[in-house]
């Protein structure tokens, strides 16, 4: 059959932790999937006039000629779903994941391929469990003409695909979408805090970047907190861009505290400010401002994270901040090119910035480190058309990180996760991977690079 072309809005969906369901009652889980499919899934996407191209264990892939209708089936059935599981005990739902997107497809023998459809199952990657995660295509064309609201996740970067996507995490207009029936993470048993985007009010959209990188390293000055359970930063800035309900942030993330506050840069003067407010009243604990030249950014991003510390557990040690705290460099200008690179996807241009602060700062940790990741994932998914080149320019920085990385948590571990997936000493690379987590135990992409 010859392969054809046409536009069509594409709906995947797997189920969130299938293979949990599978290892604690396959029999009874596959029946409840074959229910689902049958009196639920199946009438609800013929409704509204869906294909369902195919299906794997626990996912399938729809096609529409109508993304409102794509959008208006994955609501209801979201809906649905919630609804069903609100009888169930958390561990025992069935919640299904969705991406949606508008593209480009390619038929042939009718099955779809194409960037349209691998857009669409990268951001059903992206979606919560009982979620629908859109593209900003979708976001365009169904505003106005559905009872929903899009929440802005900013670009991202998607596996396999050369462009950053925007996406949109979809709510209803009354508040959050019934998909988030699912009862709140349990607290932690020691303090917990997340660090949510701080505002950027330097009137300079492009001085994003350098708010983002503010919370960076508030939130990396409260990892060094023992006694401290910090929400990973790729959790927290899924709230970005969005008037943020603490209670609901603190129910989402399982945390008692929740850190908010502002940036401002003019010239050569920084102002920060800061309010800490326990989520499960909505009560204000505190809030200060600090202010100094852009030299002092280092001592007033720790003075924000020690004061937080000294707020939430007087009786411990905050000074544990000072003791820990080790600044990767002093060179202000490296270190406005590293934020520059870390607010960006792997492009050229990132590589460019990230060289430039290198060749200020020779020994700047994090920049090696940040730079020997990135040609890591250039050479592992095959789209640099230089492999040979990058792998060797990788491993030169991952070594030059490890020289200088003294107890940085992430220097160590992002580094030697680079290394090691070059091909070095496994065995050399993961106990580097421990000695990280070690100095940091909230360090979430030392888990990631130690699980992995």
């Amino acid at each position: 059959m010859t392969a054809t072309r046409r536009l069509a809005a594409i709906l995947a969906a797997d189920v969130a932790g299938y293979s949990r369901l599978i290892e604690a009652d396959e029999e009874g889980t596959l029946l409840r999937l074959r229910v689902l499919r049958a009196e639920t899934i199946d009438p609800k996407v013929a409704g509204h006039r869906g294909r369902i191209v195919k299906t794997t264990g626990d996912g399938l892939l729809v096609e529409f000629a109508s993304v409102v209708d794509a959008l208006r089936c994955a609501a209801e059935l979201q809906a649905d779903l919630a609804e069903e599981n609100a009888a169930l005990s958390p561990d025992r739902r069935i919640e299904y994941r969705i991406g949606i997107n508008m593209g480009d497809i390619v038929v042939e023998d009718g099955d779809i391929f194409g960037d349209g459809v691998n857009v669409a199952a990268r951001l059903e990657g992206l979606a919560e469990p009982g979620g629908i995660c859109v593209s900003a295509r979708v976001r365009e064309d169904t505003a106005g003409k559905l009872d929903l609201v899009f929440e802005d996740k900013g670009e991202q970067a998607l596996k396999n695909i050369a462009r950053p996507v925007r996406a949109y995490r979809v709510m209803t207009a009354d508040g959050p979408a019934p998909v988030r029936a699912s009862s709140g993470l349990p607290l932690p048993d020691k303090p917990s805090i997340a660090v949510l985007p701080f505002q950027n009010l330097s009137g300079d959209p492009e001085q994003e970047y350098f708010a983002d990188g503010m919370v960076e390293e508030i939130i990396t000055a409260l990892s060094r907190i023992r006694w401290l359970f910090v929400i990973a930063r790729n959790s927290s800035f899924t709230y970005k861009g969005q008037a943020a309900d603490v209670k609901q942030v603190g129910r989402e993330l399982g945390v008692r505290y929740v850190l908010e506050g502002s940036v401002r840069k003019a010239g050569g003067r920084v102002r920060i400010t800061a309010q800490l407010i326990e989520a499960a009243s909505g009560a204000h604990l505190w809030a200060d401002r600090f202010d100094g030249a852009l030299e002092d950014i280092f001592d007033l991003q720790d003075k924000v994270a020690s004061s937080v510390a000294g707020v939430i557990e007087p009786a411990l040690q905050a000074a544990e901040t000072a003791r820990s705290a080790h600044r990767p460099t002093s060179d202000l200008s490296a270190y406005d090119l590293y934020l520059r690179a870390l607010a960006m996807s792997p492009t050229p241009q990132a590589f460019q910035l990230l060289e430039a602060a290198i060749a200020r700062d020779p020994d700047y940790g994090p920049a090696l480190a940040l730079a020997a990741s990135w040609c890591m994932n250039l050479v592992s998914d095959g789209s640099a058309p230089d492999r040979d080149v990058n792998r060797k320019k990788g491993i030169d920085f991952a070594r030059g990180a490890l020289t200088v990385a003294g107890n940085d948590p992430g220097v160590l571990a992002d580094a030697a996760f680079a290394l090691a997936c070059f091909g070095e000493d496994i065995d050399a690379m993961t106990a580097l991977v421990d000695r990280a987590l070690a100095f940091n135990p909230n360090y979430a992409r030392g888990w990631h690079a130690s699980s992995f």
